[in-house]
């Protein structure tokens, strides 16, 4: 057995929680190998919206193994928080939901520590959450972490001080004098709250499971142009997000990645600072902003729109190996009499067609134009329904990226998903 992929190949927001909710029928286990709370994943079903920050996306789907992994780090206050709210509709946490012995913790200096280098930063800030994500990735590098093994530890409070000290010592150098006092004792409140969960080592979990033919899907956060290394770096977050952090973030050799679902907008967002060369700061872009409802689900920010980037998705496509394209969010371009799509930048008088290393604002897009359509496409249920303009535009994205379109969304619930057969 292989474990199969699931992720984002633009700047996140690419609607991953609704597909893994749709897909997770077909698995026995579900994977997050990377990023915290400061993803966003939203769910939609039976007229109740939910958000999930760090537990993976097929907790609603009864008898499913959910895996919180290694290469995840979990603020055990964010996390408490999101169990109680998935219990009241229904999950079973403590019988469906484990977590890795390896995964990092989050402590409460280090949304401090977020705060004081975003401060530091001045208008050049990243546009961080704030969540503290990218302090304690960066503990971890160090060799400092405090992991979740630890919390059982006859001196974990000696390591919990130890990595406090350390951050104090540079909060000084900052000048940097905010305190989180009443933060840091509902920290150990949800620490001891969550050793009644499952803890593994799941780099064994997921090998034996692969052994013992389980099928297993690998949930991504964020998106792959915020990877760490591949992405519109500085602006982006602090881990792999594509599929190469399966590896790391899960324990799993290369050669047992399988499917690679690629999840992409029908259009493009960006939350948050950093280079969006299809951005629209006009009419069209408000429009797009108001009819996908495109405001941050962890932050509530307003996200930036524009049109389809084909130059930044073929490089995602061969980042990540993927295999199947999944488009999102099809429904918000109905009414449109035209759709551009990028296919290219000009920079300096010269046209390219790949990612340049200085992403600036001086790339202008180069846009090839297609029909829209008027259908309200929402209540499609088959490929059939589709507007032929629609069903052109996911054939034209097949063509462009060599890969096949193999599930469209027509809107915010699991039922509104439509297998594609072009």
């Amino acid at each position: 057995m292989k474990i199969d992929v699931l992720l984002g190949l633009q700047w996140g927001d690419e609607g991953k929680g609704k597909i893994v909710d749709v897909l997770t029928p077909k698995y026995d286990i579900i994977a997050r190998f990377q990023g915290g709370p400061n993803a966003g994943h939203t769910l939609e079903f039976n007229n109740i919206k939910h958000v999930l920050h760090t537990i993976p996306s097929g907790i609603f789907r009864k008898d499913k193994i959910n895996v919180i992994g290694n290469g995840v780090v979990i603020d055990p206050v964010i996390l408490k928080k999101e169990i109680e709210a998935a219990v009241k509709i229904g999950a079973d946490l403590l019988g469906n939901l484990y977590i890795s012995r390896k995964a990092q913790l989050i402590l409460p200096t280090h949304r401090l520590l977020d705060k004081a280098y975003e401060e530091f930063k001045g208008v050049n800030k990243i546009g961080s959450t704030l969540k503290g994500i990218g302090p304690a990735y960066t503990d971890k590098t160090a060799r400092m972490a405090v992991k979740i093994g630890d919390i059982f530890s006859q001196n974990f409070k000696e390591k919990y001080d130890t990595a406090k000290a350390h951050h104090e010592k540079i909060f000084a150098g900052y000048n940097f004098k905010e305190t989180n006092v009443e933060y840091e004792k509902e920290w150990f409140e949800a620490i001891d709250y969550l050793k009644a969960f499952k803890f593994i080592d799941s780099e064994k979990f997921i090998n034996d499971a692969l052994k013992s033919k389980k099928t297993i899907l690998a949930e991504g956060a964020q998106g792959s142009l915020l990877d760490i290394d591949f992405g519109s770096y500085p602006f982006v977050t602090s881990s792999n997000t594509t599929t190469s952090g399966v590896c790391t973030g899960l324990g799993v050799a290369p050669k047992k990645i399988g499917d690679v679902f690629g999840i992409v907008k029908a259009y493009c967002t960006r939350v948050g600072s950093g280079p969006f060369p299809t951005e629209l700061n006009d009419a069209t872009g408000q429009l797009l902003r108001d009819k996908g409802f495109e405001y941050g689900s962890t932050t509530g920010r307003p996200r930036r729109c524009g049109w389809l980037d084909m130059v930044a998705l073929n490089y995602s496509v061969m980042l990540n190996g993927v295999s199947k394209i999944i488009i999102t969010k099809a429904d918000v371009l109905s009414g449109f009499d035209t759709i551009k799509v990028a296919i290219g930048y000009k920079i300096n008088g010269e046209i390219i067609d790949y990612i340049p290393y200085d992403m600036n604002d001086k790339i202008e897009p180069i846009y090839e134009e297609l029909p829209g359509w008027k259908k309200d496409i929402s209540n499609c249920k088959k490929t059939s329904e589709l507007p032929i303009e629609l069903i052109n535009y996911l054939k034209y994205i097949t063509v462009k990226t060599g890969v096949k379109v193999k599930y469209l969304s027509v809107g915010p619930d699991r039922t509104q998903t439509i297998k594609i057969k072009l």
